[in-house]
């Protein structure tokens, strides 16, 4: 009975999610006009200096707006990559051609914050013309503001975004039916999941929508065919889209703008039908051009109350990734919210139902698309699994070169059919050595590149690339191409720092690691730290993540999780969502960094792959491995002992010896690195004239160091011998009176038995200066002596 009950309950959780999908199933939604129930309040925005309570550095600003009867202070930052580098603009010829354009964009004067006080509000603010237009949540209601035309005070006008509480009916869903049911056949949710009003599906994965708006014949004439106008207050409502989903962690990026300017190319009578007859025409005519993972129609034209129609699960699906929507007699937030609600269901979210809970009394994927920015916890569930499991044209493609330029003269790179590239004209006018049609100058060799100074190409030999440390190599010139050749480094696995390796151009020491974070008197904790926290599997030590979960560091792996660093003396200033732990086990103190799911900045606080983890291993991939599992075709001696290997398995040899094996004497380097310069090598003869100069040279310095110690000496044996000097008498002390010159004759030591008559010859033969030494002596020793009695 039990079983039965159950499977019972199971098909009525069934019945009633098919039930919500039909009703939902392409997006669906009525328009709720605004009822501005009170007139707009005037407001100027006062600039705060200073560094207050709640204020952040680097880049941010801070505003005080008055209205509601409270204060309010706004801090904002310029957002970055909103609009794509050069932004392509669309339109038609009368004659029906296609024409694409790359307007001016001015992309430094959006903005992106928080009001004080209230951490679920939303600041998605514009001031590129000299005011604030977009939109502010706070505490759950949406305000409008945008700048009081002709002031000269600074004056806004700040509209509470409201909305009349009706009911609508229930939407027909019987468009399509066959085709839709078998794209959310992968999306079942556990509705007692979603049931839980505190579901909390939090994480922070990066995803990058790329969307292209295209703007239908009708619209067109509405807003008096002014383009530019138009594509101002378009990427306001982009800011304000971006700022919705920033919390989900998704990034908006405006890919591209499409004007019909000379008819619609489909049928817009009928929505639904337009709807898929929008998403086969993008696909065959639009995707080619300009790849895009979502395009939404924009037309004027009233659809019986709705703000548009989109396929539900359409994101990544060439087909279904597609939306329309109308701008009938709305406000530019309002458009922003609509467009954020069909990305919603693009991306999987169905309607909210009556169990969906965001905090206020409606979400913004509720049926009516309210003026809210909130999603509930049902939209949150729909969007974890379906990013997971379909959305993965979007997972990780982040501000790649790729997405934010595309292919043309002007954009300041070099490509195919281009001798140059200086850019827009601003640029090319203080460009010597290229022209604005991307071609060089008359006499100019090259435009660019390591190799090129003053448009001629640098001679073989002369260093592009210095080596930045012990894991890197030079390269040089090679005298025919501007280009320095490609960056090559030593090896991976070759000995460095004295207890570590390189590995990818980089020296990765353990305790080179914790200074980085924590200062220079920080090193790398003991073993005990790693062993005891890498292995509890948490967002504080573990060895990767797999699937939605840690993984656990097995005992040999332990120096290969998280970091953990000793010594530390202060905390360090870190980016937002990062923690700082400190733990004790024993006599130990462990310090590191947390990192959780989905974080948008990389990861610091890991071990980095190369580090060592014991005699000859190095981490990878957070397991410890030995060296010889590096990818390595090269040694020492295949080098000869002469050179190193780089990191394409070539030597690089040492000076005089040249490559591929260091075999032959030569300049060094290796045949990836360029020629090195010439050392210019001496002729024999040179070598053997030089020699004999050097060899000359030293023998006349000794010959005349003999002369010179020969003169000398014959100058001290010339000398004559001076007169005796008398020492003059002391009358006050008789006793010690010296013994005049003229005193007895020098008495003669007694000779010694050994003396022979030679030596005594010898003495007697002294000079006179000889005897004169002897007397004045004698004269030194007798003045300390006691005098007889």
């Amino acid at each position: 009975m039990t079983m039965i009950k159950a499977l019972l309950d199971v098909r009525i959780i069934l019945l009633l999610h098919w039930l919500g999908v039909f009703l939902s199933f392409c997006g669906h939604t009525q328009a709720e006009h605004p009822q501005y129930h009170s007139p707009p309040e005037v407001v100027i925005p006062l600039k705060i200096l200073g560094t207050g309570r709640g204020m952040k550095p680097s880049g941010w600003l801070s505003y005080s707006l008055h209205f509601g009867g409270k204060r309010h202070i706004v801090h904002m930052k310029v957002k970055k990559y909103l609009l794509s580098r050069h932004l392509p603009v669309f339109t038609y010829t009368d004659q029906g051609a296609l024409v694409e354009d790359h307007p001016f964009v001015q992309n430094d004067c959006y903005y992106h914050g928080y009001v004080e006080g209230d951490p679920e509000s939303l600041v998605a603010l514009s001031y590129c013309f000299g005011g604030f237009q977009g939109l502010l949540q706070i505490n759950g209601i949406a305000y409008e503001i945008k700048p009081m035309t002709f002031s000269t005070k600074f004056e806004h006008l700040v509209y509470k975004m409201e909305s009349e509480e009706t009911e609508f009916p229930e939407m027909n869903s019987d468009f399509v039916q066959e085709e839709i049911l078998p794209q959310l056949e992968s999306q079942e949710i556990n509705n007692s999941t979603q049931k839980q009003s505190n579901y909390v599906a939090w994480w922070r994965h990066m995803f990058l929508v790329e969307l292209v708006v295209v703007v239908d014949h009708t619209l067109y004439l509405h807003i008096k065919k002014n383009i530019s106008k138009y594509n101002e207050d378009l990427y306001t409502m982009i800011n304000i889209v971006d700022s919705i989903y920033e919390v989900l962690g998704i990034k908006m990026l405006l890919f591209g703008i499409e004007f019909w300017t000379k008819k619609n190319y489909i049928e817009v009578n009928n929505i639904r039908r337009s709807l898929s007859y929008f998403c086969v025409w993008k696909n065959d005519n639009l995707a080619a051009r300009l790849p895009h993972d979502t395009a939404h129609l924009f037309i004027n034209q009233t659809v019986r109350g709705m703000t548009g129609l989109g396929f539900v699960s359409g994101m990544c699906q060439a087909l279904y990734s597609c939306a329309i929507i109308t701008n009938v007699d709305r406000s530019l937030n309002l458009i922003a919210i609509a467009i954020a609600h069909h990305i919603g269901h693009n991306l999987g979210m169905h309607h909210d139902g009556h169990y969906c809970s965001c905090g206020y009394l409606k979400c913004i994927m509720h049926t009516s698309n309210p003026p809210i920015t909130s999603f509930s916890n049902c939209s949150l569930s729909f969007l974890w699994l379906y990013t997971i499991i379909e959305a993965k044209c979007m997972l990780y493609n982040i501000y790649t070169k790729d997405i934010f330029s595309r292919k043309r003269c002007g954009d300041g790179i070099v490509e195919e059919e281009e001798e140059c590239d200086c850019g827009p004209l601003q640029s090319c006018a203080k460009d010597a050595c290229c022209l604005s049609n991307c071609t060089m100058t008359y006499g100019s060799t090259c435009a660019f590149g390591l190799c090129c100074k003053d448009c001629q190409l640098l001679p073989s030999g002369k260093m592009c690339r210095k080596e930045v440390n012990e894991c890197d190599l030079p390269e040089w010139c090679d005298g025919l191409s501007p280009m320095c050749p490609d960056d090559v480094y030593v090896e991976d696995g070759i000995p460095c720092n004295e207890s570590a390796y390189c590995y990818e151009k980089k020296c990765n020491d353990r305790n080179d690691l914790c200074r980085q974070i924590f200062g220079q008197e920080s090193k790398s904790a003991s073993h005990n730290c790693y062993k005891n926290i890498n292995t509890v599997g948490d967002r504080f030590g573990n060895c990767g993540t797999k699937l939605s979960s840690y993984v656990k560091c097995n005992i040999s792996d332990v120096l290969c999780g998280r970091l953990q660093c000793t010594d530390v003396k202060a905390i360090p200033s870190l980016r937002d969502h990062s923690t700082v732990y400190q733990s004790h086990f024993n006599d130990s103190t462990c310090w590191g960094l947390d990192y959780h799911f989905g974080m948008p900045k990389p990861d610091i606080g890991y071990v980095k792959d190369g580090t060592e983890c014991g005699p000859e291993h190095v981490c990878i991939h957070r397991k410890c491995v030995h060296i010889s599992h590096l990818d390595s075709n090269c040694s020492p001696k295949f080098c000869n002992m002469r050179g190193i290997c780089n990191n394409k398995h070539h030597c690089h040899c040492n000076y005089m010896w040249d490559p591929p094996n260091c075999l032959i004497r030569g300049n060094g380097g290796s045949v990836d690195s360029g020629p090195p310069p010439k050392r210019e090598r001496l002729k024999k003869s040179h070598l053997l004239i030089f020699s004999l100069f050097w060899l000359l040279l030293l023998l006349c310095c000794l010959l005349c160091l003999c002369l010179k110690r020969k003169k000398k000496e014959e100058k001290v044996l010339t000398q004559p011998a001076k007169p005796p000097q008398k020492v003059p008498t002391q009358p006050t002390k008789p006793l010690q009176k010296a013994p005049s010159q003229t005193a007895e004759p020098l008495q003669k030591a007694p000779k010694s038995p050994s003396q022979t008559p030679k030596t005594q010859q010898s003495v007697q033969s002294q000079s006179s200066i000889s005897v004169h030494q002897s007397q004045s002596g004698k004269q030194s020793s007798s003045s300390i002596k006691s005098v007889p009695k």
